[in-house]
């Protein structure tokens, strides 16, 4: 009976990859940025883009903002653990950056649309995929037309993709409700769901 506690107690937590994803227009960005706020013991990926930053944006510590040319480069060279070309511009996950944090212990978190999900999970089965979503889904079409951010047909866009892509919820381990001006409740659950990730009896083992 000793050796089997003796056993127990030597159980280590794995570092997690978590997968913070959802419908354009959900709120990732500013779920992300309310954990960021928390000062939790993460690793924050920050991704790769050829899109414009917006006014409110910083290089380095929103995205990585790179000309096309420079994206390409780091396709050929495989620096990028996924990328993807979504609404006209592409995103990508530099690989080096994930591995550097899982190394050191931290959790990584990364919040990527539907498509670079589905993506993570054929790379690395052991990661943590949590969808965000709506109270329905005119709720999200509301968020969308609400941000003013797109020109009509970029819009439109955005609106049918969105759509199907709330379809695709049961390809995730967790669903966490992002409701309106409840945004700390949203950030409490996921913590939720990490916090007895790192209690599981077998830990998920990530390889990248």
């Amino acid at each position: 009976m000793s050796h089997d506690v003796d056993k127990f107690q030597e159980h280590k937590t794995e570092p997690l990859l978590i997968v913070i994803s959802g419908p354009s227009g959900v709120g990732k960005d500013t779920v992300v940025e309310r954990m960021k706020t928390r000062s939790l013991p993460f690793h924050f990926v920050v991704t790769a883009t050829t899109r414009p930053p917006r006014q409110e944006e910083t290089h380095g510590v929103d995205y990585f903002f790179s000309s096309k040319d420079e994206f390409a480069e780091m396709i050929e060279n495989g620096e990028l653990l996924e990328y993807a070309f979504v609404y006209n511009d592409f995103k990508g996950i530099p690989q080096s950056q994930v591995r550097q944090a899982l190394a050191s212990g931290k959790d990584v978190v990364m919040r990527l649309d539907v498509q670079g999900a589905a993506t993570i999970r054929e790379l690395c089965p052991e990661a943590v995929l949590i969808f965000l979503t709506t109270e329905s889904e005119e709720e999200l079409v509301e968020r969308l037309k609400a941000r003013k951010s797109e020109k009509p047909d970029e819009l439109k866009l955005r609106i049918a993709t969105a759509r199907k892509e709330l379809e695709r919820a049961g390809e995730f381990d967790y669903v966490v409700m992002n409701r309106d001006d409840r945004l700390d409740e949203t950030v409490d659950a996921i913590e939720a769901i990490i916090h007895a990730e790192h209690h599981r009896v077998v830990q998920r083992k990530v390889t990248l």
